[in-house]
């Protein structure tokens, strides 16, 4: 795949109700827990895959993820293991 099917993205954004991050309000984005979201596992596990290989690494207090934008959002998740991300986050740019 040369490129992330940005249609199919915004279908699967457009299913998932996001979650505000109140433990976290200097700094507000949103989240959807893998497996409690509409996505099945093999779409979560897409837009994870997305993220990583297409994302723009941004550097942000200690760390440097890869986030990938999508009409006024940006999309990052922590970096664990594909087995073991259960979350994708965005904040608005």
């Amino acid at each position: 795949m040369k490129e992330p099917d940005y249609d199919r993205l915004r279908e699967m954004i457009g299913r998932c109700q996001w979650t505000f991050a109140k433990t976290m309000p200097w700094c507000p984005h949103e989240y959807i827990v893998r497996n409690r979201c509409p996505l099945s596992d093999e779409e979560f596990l897409y837009f994870v895959d997305m993220q990583r290989r297409f994302g723009i690494p941004e550097r942000w207090g200690p760390y440097n993820h890869p986030y990938l934008h999508i009409d006024g959002y940006k999309y990052w998740t922590m970096g664990d293991t594909y087995e073991n991300t259960i979350i994708i986050n965005r904040a608005k740019e």
